[in-house]
Order: structure tokens, then C-alpha cells, then sequence
């Protein structure tokens, strides 16, 4: 009767009948274990490095104790554990227990087996489910143990800078007897016991299970096993009462998310994939109904480059349907800053892996930790085979609230996806009942959509599902009281969201996070790596599809520029590229940005010595010609310099035509400085130095290095922020801001919470605050962070934060930003194009000819059109891709003229897949193509030998 009179003392005592801290000697928790044997042996090898299983088994292994601890941070122990089970033991299920503050994997018979991480609530190995005499009684294991949690190893906090003495404390190795039927109870007490706490004492459905868990303790003998079908059998009782047909459904899908670099250096996430991974696969070997979404190609291809026999496994469960790639990127990259092109390379990249290893492409883009998503994406996603996007991160806003759960997201050109962010506002759920509550009133599109996806597993540091969480789902799959949960997939989930999103709302713009502002600055070495190494690869492709057009012997670096696209993508995750990770990741970025410069460099050179062979001079001789060389879609007229004769620098005035080279034969000058001035005619000259702004009447740039100022800063702050602001003399509401293959308008008021929370946001070359008839643009060589408010244009330099990495942006830094002033519009005045020769300065070598035709390889009819890149196609060589895009917000209708051979044109997808009825007419004129407000056009060539 207690039960009736009090609800707290029915609740209490159900909680203490379960608690792994009061009354484990006589209360069920206490029985889940029940024998215990330490292992026959137990020795180990420590190594700074991350070695294969197969040198480290050879190594010399020396006696270890539980209890003991092991380190450094970051150093690698292998275990070895020779373990022989009791012959008593049989018939019994019988586990391998492993507790330590590392991350481990089994390994047993030179293959890994499962992860071990208590972090990650995975602290045993089943060695058999019922002890038969014809098996093993008598096996050595392995056991890998990383010095590090599964998040790493801050010093005081998780993410404060790794503590580079942190020890691992082995707790626990021995051999147990699991007591399934002890855990079949707990988790049928455990939901119930949720139940009656969380629907509340309004629901009667409360009250129902909280009688059901009492009365279960009431039948249960602790000591008697024979009791416990009958205790279960009242949970079943509850659990199979039904749902009515308009219950909300949850689709659970297993998940890991795991940061490809973070807290922990590239090479340890090989291992978490490893870990989390052969987890998951052992998991699906039993529940053939769990279902596993897996982005990142990159991961795919280090667990097939280092754990094969694993990738196998994989393989088998992908065409089972169970293992579901997704995303379609080569790494969950961050979604603000990586270039248009390089957005463009991460769908190319990871469908094309996905395709050839599965046979199949990703058909939702899937970035669920990324700091902000660019309104550029919804245009790429469906050029790359993509109408479906699930992220949560927006649920970290600071500010505002965003207001949906489900809706279709429009871009800057009108392209349209299906959203859904899980109304849970996770994607690291545990299967529990407060998560499925909370998932059904979070959900902000009610009455619109009645499914909603369930991300479940540990992640952020890997580890992923676990048994246990699919147990408890079982249990939920359609009990009254609470929403109906059902294993699923994401083609599933949105397959019927599809069917429901009549009523949906749209939201057009960008999708921006009201957090993590300092991303676009932090790391400051990064981001100037990454912009550079966006131009050398961009003009390599220039530089190489031209010199195969050019010389039939030269052969395009495919591989080679595949290796450094991949680098680079790598480096574009969303935990480096924004800064925010530790000190290891930085410098293992820094070095993979110096492996492309290199590289780079040598294919650039290779494809320029090519290109111009007979123009090009002998190392030996001198001479004063140059030939300058130009990898943008427009006729450049710039002053570029070359050391003379005697060491000094000398400097030239060079016209040069769109994506062509031309010869300055005159010798180089000195330059004469000219003062700030305006003309009589209303033209202005302004010059600082060798740099100058030239504007004619009509507004328009006439020559230009701009009012800009090359800076050299050595950084020695801490929290500090050094920004740079350009107060003007221009009144608008908005400033506009480039993004990928475009820009945008931002408010410059603060009227909204909406608005102020964009205190400070991103832009890419440049940023422009205009009235009619006159502007103000800035520009930049490498900076990302930017703000715009009432009439003052700021660009954030750099940043001194301490967490986590304690040495953010110390040291010496070089860059560039311009202010330029201009007349009409900005797209009147160049200002795009100008942002775009700040960053790709023009190649200027020595050459032997004292004559030589000015060359143009392509070039385009219209101011509002760039042609942003040339390269070889993927799958045919004897073609190129020209990737287009409409840069001024306007409808067009524009000609691309090429000097090159070309005997076919093909409109194709952003994936180079050829369109239906995409012949283009080959006519005098060029091609025709027409265009609408920031549309990205792709055109294969085929070219004539």
C-alpha cells in the first residue's frame, strides 16, 4: 500500500533497488557480476609511437599490476593479457573486463575486436555467451591503450591545453561472470523507474509504471534467479501496452560523431575510428536491426588504409544497408570559411570515394557540429546529388532560438533542401526517456511533421552506441506514454518527411550560429594557410590544363594534385581550420600546408616550363625580359616586380590577358612616387608609396594596388583581439559581404536580437558598405572575421585566447588588407575582381624571346561572370571542366571564349556527371550560357588532339 499513500517513498526505494552507490551488497545492481578470476599474466610495452599490432606483438614485454598508472600523455602501452577461465564456469556468459583512463582496443587473433573506453561506457569484452567445453578455455588478448581520454587530455578542464604529464591508472583487468538476466531486469526497472519520474504526477500513465517497478520488487528475490520471469514479466506487460496512430515517431540511428582532429591529433583519430567502429560492427553482428550513420570519406579511408580486416567487415554491413555512409564530404568541414571551390572538392572527393568503394553516393549532406552554414550550400548540395541536410548545431545558439526543427533551406540562388534538425538537439543520445520526451516537445514544427530523427552513441572523441542503448530502445518501440521509436535510416526518415512537407517552412539566407565568433579569426597561420593554398591549387589546375592544351607531352598531375586537394580538405575540418583545437593539430596543419606550398610550387613550375617552353630562358643566360603569366578570367594591367641586375628591386607596368601570359620587353624602372591628388577632370590618383588607386570620372578602377597596408605584426597577447577599423563616410542599412561564389547583405544596425547577435561575422576577400553612387570596400589576403556596424568597417586581425591551445597565434604574422574607395556600385566600381588580384598575384619568370604574342586561353563576355576554375575532368582526360559563376546578383546571359581545341561542350553537375540535353552549340561567338543571380555553372570540354 506505500505506493498508494506515497509516490516519493515508491520512487526511492525503486531507486535504491537499482543504485550502483547505496546497497550494492544486497540490492539487484550488486548482482550483475558474479564470479571474478584476475588474468593467468599480465605484462606490457610502452612506445611514444602509434605502432601496428604487428610490431608491437614482437616487442619486450615486462609485468604490470592493476593499479598501476602509465604515461605520458599521449604514449601508446600494449598490453598483453593471457587469461585461462575457470573450467567451473560452464554454461555461464562470461566476460573479459578492462577499466582504465585511456582509451583501449582489444585485439585478439591479430585482428581488433572492440573498444574499450570507460568514458564511452565500454568496459567489457564478451568472450563467450555460454561457456561450452569444446571452447578456448585458455587465450592471450591484447590490448592497445592510448595515454589519453576519449576527449583528450586537458589540464583542469576537457578543454583547456592537454596536460602533457597526465598518467592513466589501469583499475580493473579480470575475468567475470555476466549475469544477463540481472541486466534484462535492470533495464526494464531502469525505463520504468524513468517513466514514473518524467511523465509526472498529472499522467496517470506515471503513476501505472511506478506501480509496475514496486511490484516488480516486490516479486524479485535478489538471490534467486528463479524470481526474476516473473518481475519481467510485468514490465512486459507494460511495455507491450500500445500506442495510439497519431504518436509521434523517432527514427534512432546509431551514431559517432567523431572530430577528425579536436582535443587529439590527426593519427589518434585513426585509432577512435578503429575503436568506435569495430564496436559497432560487433554490435550489428548481434542486433541485425541496428542501423549506423557514418560520415567522412577521409575516416572510411584511413580505416581502410590501416585496419583492413576491419574495413572488410564494414564493407559486408554497408551492402547489408546496416553501415550507411553519409554526408557526401571528405571531412565534416567547417561550413563559413573553406572557399567555393573548395566546398565544391569535398562533395567531389567524398562522393567519388563513396561511389567507388559502395557503389553508391550520399543522398543527404550531414554536418552536424560545424560552427554556421554558408547560404551558398543548398546550390552545391544539389549540384553534388544532395536535396537533404541534417545538422543540430543552430541549438547551440547564445541568443535567439532558431524556429524550426523541419523546413526547406534556401540559398542566395533559390535552391531549396529538405532540413531537419533532431528535435533532441543532439547527436549523441543514449537511448533514454528523457531524451525521447524532450525530442517530442522540443519539436518546434508540430502539427507540420510527426517524425523526427534520434541520434544515439557517444561522440565529439568517438565511442558510438552500445548495447545497452539498444536495449532500452527495444523497450520504447511502442509503449503508451511515450513516442513510438523505430530503428531507421536517414533515407527512411526523410523519405517520409518528404511526404509530410507541404506545410513546411522555408528559410532563406544563411543559417548562422550565435557562438564561436572567434573561429573566424583564432589560429591565424591556419587561415592564411588554407587561403594560399586555395590559390596555389587553383592555379596549378590553371597553370596545368593549359600546358596539356598546350604540349602533348605533358601530362596533368592528377594523383599528385588529388594527394594535396585531399591535405587541404583535411585541414578544412571544422575543429582546424576555425582555430579550435590544440596545439599538436596546429602544427600538424602548418606542416601539411608546407607539403602543398612545396608541392605546389614544383607542379607549378613544371606545368609554366611546359606551357612556355620556347619563350622561357636557359638558368644561365641573362636577360630582362619577363614573361608574366595571369590565372584569372580577366585582362590585368598591374605593376609587378623582379630583383635587377644590381639586386634591387625594379618594377613594371604589365598588361596581361585573361588566363594567358603576355611579354614585358622594356626594361624594368624604379617607382616614382605620386602624391594623393584630384584630377581637374574629376578622375582621382591616390598613391602611398609604389601602391596607388587610379579612378576615372565615371568611377571606374583604372589601375590599382589600392590604399592597402602590408603588415607585420609580432604577437605576444593574451586575451587579446587585435581588430582594425575604417571609419567612412557612407550611410547605409547594409553591408555586403563575399561568401562562397557570391555575397550577402548583413545588417549594419542592431535593431533585433537577430541583428545584434551578428556582432561579428564572416566574409571572405572582401567586404563593402555602399550609398548610392559611392562605397567603401575592404580587403583582405587571408583574414575571415569582419563586421560591419553603422558606418564603421572593421576586419579582425588576430586573437590571443589560452584554451585550447595556450599558444594561440604567438609569434610573427604577415598580411594584407585595402581600403578601397570607389564610385557607383560595387560591382560597377571591380571591386571583386580587385579582391580577387589581391589574392592571386601574377607569376612573372625570366624568358629568352625578345618577342612573343600576347596568349589568351579563355575569356568571358560579361564583368558579372567569373570563371573560377579550369581543370582536367576526373574521369576523361582528353576533357576539362570550367566552373563558372554569376558574381553580381543579376540575370545574365554571358560568352565564354577559349583559344583551346575544343570539339564538344557539356553542361555537367558540380560531380562532373554530364546533364541530360546539356550539349552546348560550339558557335564564333564562344558558348553561350545564361545565367541567374549567383548560379555556378559547370561545362566539360572536350577537347580536339
Amino acid at each position: 500500500m506505500a505506493a498508494i499513500k506515497h509516490r516519493r517513498t515508491a520512487l526511492e526505494r525503486v531507486e535504491k533497488f537499482l543504485s550502483d552507490t547505496y546497497f550494492t551488497d544486497c540490492n539487484l545492481r550488486g548482482r550483475l557480476f558474479g564470479d571474478r578470476c584476475p588474468p593467468a599474466s599480465l605484462s606490457y610495452f610502452q612506445t611514444p609511437r602509434r605502432i601496428p599490432y604487428e610490431e608491437a606483438v614482437v616487442q619486450e614485454f615486462r609485468p604490470a599490476q592493476v593499479g598501476e598508472s602509465f604515461g605520458p600523455t599521449w604514449e601508446t602501452c600494449w598490453f598483453k593479457v593471457e587469461l585461462s577461465i575457470p573450467l567451473a564456469w560452464a554454461g555461464r556468459e562470461v566476460h573479459f573486463v578492462w577499466e582504465s583512463d585511456g582509451e583501449g582496443m582489444v585485439w585478439r587473433d591479430a585482428q581488433p575486436v572492440q573498444g574499450l573506453t570507460k568514458e564511452g561506457e565500454k568496459t567489457s569484452y564478451i568472450l563467450t555467451r555460454s561457456l561450452k567445453e569444446s571452447e578456448p578455455h585458455s587465450l592471450t588478448l591484447y590490448v592497445e591503450l592510448a595515454c589519453n581520454g576519449l576527449f583528450g587530455a586537458g589540464k583542469g578542464s576537457m578543454i583547456a591545453p592537454p596536460d602533457p604529464d597526465r598518467r592513466v591508472t589501469l583499475s580493473k583487468a579480470e575475468l567475470v561472470v555476466f549475469n544477463r538476466d540481472v541486466y534484462e531486469l535492470l533495464v526494464d526497472l531502469e525505463i520504468l523507474l524513468d517513466m514514473a519520474q518524467l511523465l509526472g504526477e498529472e499522467n496517470q500513465r506515471s503513476f501505472q509504471a511506478l506501480y509496475t517497478a514496486n511490484q516488480m520488487v516486490n516479486v524479485c528475490d535478489v538471490m534467486d534467479p528463479s524470481t526474476f520471469p516473473a518481475a519481467r514479466d510485468l514490465a512486459a506487460a507494460i511495455f507491450s501496452q500500445r500506442n495510439g496512430e497519431s504518436q509521434h515517431t523517432i527514427h534512432a540511428m546509431g551514431h559517432c560523431h567523431i572530430d577528425s582532429a579536436w582535443l587529439w591529433p590527426y593519427e589518434e583519430t585513426i585509432r577512435k575510428c578503429a575503436r568506435s567502429w569495430v564496436t559497432v560492427v560487433h554490435l550489428m553482428e548481434h542486433n541485425p536491426e541496428l542501423t549506423f550513420a557514418c560520415s567522412q570519406a577521409q575516416q572510411f579511408e584511413w580505416v581502410r588504409s590501416w585496419y583492413p580486416g576491419l574495413y572488410a567487415r564494414i564493407q559486408d554491413f554497408v551492402a547489408k544497408g546496416q553501415f550507411i555512409p553519409v554526408g557526401g564530404t571528405w571531412v565534416e568541414m567547417d561550413g563559413n570559411l573553406p572557399s567555393g571551390e573548395s566546398m565544391v572538392r569535398q562533395f567531389l572527393q567524398g562522393q567519388r570515394f563513396f561511389q567507388e568503394q559502395f557503389g553508391r553516393i550520399c543522398s543527404e549532406f550531414w554536418l552536424p557540429d560545424t560552427f554556421g552554414y554558408s547560404a551558398q550550400l543548398p546550390q552545391l548540395m544539389h549540384g553534388c546529388g544532395i536535396q537533404r541536410f541534417l545538422t543540430q548545431k543552430l541549438s547551440w545558439n547564445l541568443v535567439n532560438s532558431f524556429p524550426h526543427h523541419t523546413f526547406f533551406w534556401e540559398g542566395i540562388d533559390g535552391s531549396q533542401v529538405l532540413t531537419h534538425f533532431p528535435p533532441g538537439d543532439s547527436y549523441g543520445m543514449h537511448g533514454r526517456v528523457e531524451e525521447m520526451l524532450k525530442t517530442v516537445k522540443n519539436n518546434k514544427d508540430k502539427g507540420r511533421v510527426n517524425h523526427s530523427a534520434f541520434l544515439f552513441g557517444f561522440g565529439d572523441g568517438g565511442g558510438g552506441p552500445t548495447q545497452k542503448m539498444l536495449d532500452r530502445m527495444k523497450r520504447m518501440s511502442n509503449t503508451d506514454g511515450l513516442p513510438r521509436v523505430q530503428m531507421s535510416t536517414p533515407d527512411q526518415l526523410f523519405s517520409v518527411l518528404e511526404k509530410e512537407s507541404s506545410q513546411l517552412c522555408t528559410w532563406v539566407g544563411e543559417l548562422f550560429l550565435e557562438l564561436h565568433n572567434g573561429t573566424y579569426t583564432t589560429q591565424a597561420q591556419i587561415k592564411k594557410g588554407n587561403r594560399e593554398c586555395e590559390r596555389i591549387l587553383h592555379d596549378v589546375e590553371v597553370l596545368s590544363t593549359l600546358a596539356v592544351a598546350q604540349d602533348s607531352v605533358f601530362q596533368y598531375p592528377a594523383s599528385q594534385l588529388q594527394r594535396l586537394w585531399r591535405l587541404l580538405l583535411l585541414n578544412q575540418f571544422h575543429d582546424v581550420l576555425p582555430g579550435s583545437c590544440i596545439q599538436l593539430v596546429v602544427e600538424d596543419a602548418l606542416q601539411y600546408y608546407t607539403e602543398i606550398r612545396r608541392a605546389g610550387a614544383q607542379l607549378q613550375e613544371e606545368a609554366v616550363q611546359s606551357l612556355c617552353r620556347d619563350l622561357l630562358q636557359p638558368k644561365a643566360r641573362s636577360t630582362q625580359s619577363t614573361l608574366v603569366l595571369n590565372t584569372l578570367p580577366w585582362e590585368r594591367t598591374e605593376v609587378i616586380s623582379r630583383p635587377g641586375p644590381d639586386g634591387t628591386e625594379t618594377l613594371a607596368l604589365v598588361t596581361v590577358p585573361s588566363m594567358g601570359y603576355a611579354l614585358v620587353q622594356e626594361p624594368f624602372v624604379p617607382p616614382q612616387p605620386v602624391a594623393v591628388r584630384k584630377q581637374e577632370d574629376g578622375s582621382i590618383t591616390m598613391e602611398n608609396g609604389v601602391i596607388a588607386v587610379c579612378l576615372d570620372t565615371m568611377g571606374h578602377l583604372t589601375s590599382l594596388r589600392l590604399l592597402d597596408s602590408g603588415r607585420s605584426v609580432e604577437w605576444k597577447e593574451a586575451h587579446k583581439f587585435l581588430k582594425v577599423e575604417f571609419p567612412v563616410q557612407v550611410r547605409s542599412t547594409n553591408a555586403t559581404y563575399e561568401i562562397q561564389f557570391g555575397h550577402l547583405q548583413r545588417p549594419t544596425h542592431w535593431n533585433t536580437s537577430w541583428d545584434w547577435a551578428r556582432f561579428e561575422v564572416w566574409a571572405h576577400k572582401w567586404l563593402d558598405l555602399s550609398e548610392h553612387g559611392f562605397g567603401v570596400a575592404l580587403l583582405n589576403d587571408c583574414k575571415y572575421g569582419a563586421s560591419a556596424h553603422r558606418n564603421i568597417l572593421s576586419l579582425s586581425l588576430l586573437r590571443a585566447p589560452k584554451s585550447p591551445d595556450s599558444t594561440a597565434d604567438i609569434g610573427h604574422h604577415q598580411f594584407t588588407y585595402a581600403v578601397m574607395p570607389h564610385r557607383g556600385s560595387f560591382q560597377e566600381a571591380g571591386v571583386i575582381q580587385q579582391a580577387y588580384n589581391l589574392n592571386f598575384p601574377l607569376h612573372a619568370v625570366p624568358a629568352s624571346c625578345a618577342q612573343c604574342p600576347a596568349w589568351s586561353a579563355f575569356s568571358v563576355s560579361s564583368p558579372a561572370i567569373v570563371l573560377e576554375t579550369v581543370k582536367q575532368a576526373e574521369d576523361r582526360p582528353e576533357a576539362v571542366v570550367v566552373r563558372l559563376y554569376e558574381a553580381h546578383g543579376s540575370t545574365v546571359t554571358a560568352w565564354l571564349q577559349t583559344s583551346l581545341p575544343v570539339k564538344e561542350a557539356i553542361l555537367c553537375d558540380l560531380l562532373e556527371r554530364p546533364a541530360v540535353q546539356g550539349r552546348l552549340p560550339l558557335e564564333q561567338q564562344g558558348l553561350r550560357l545564361s545565367f541567374t543571380p549567383f548560379h555556378v555553372l559547370s561545362v566539360l570540354l572536350v577537347l580536339s588532339r
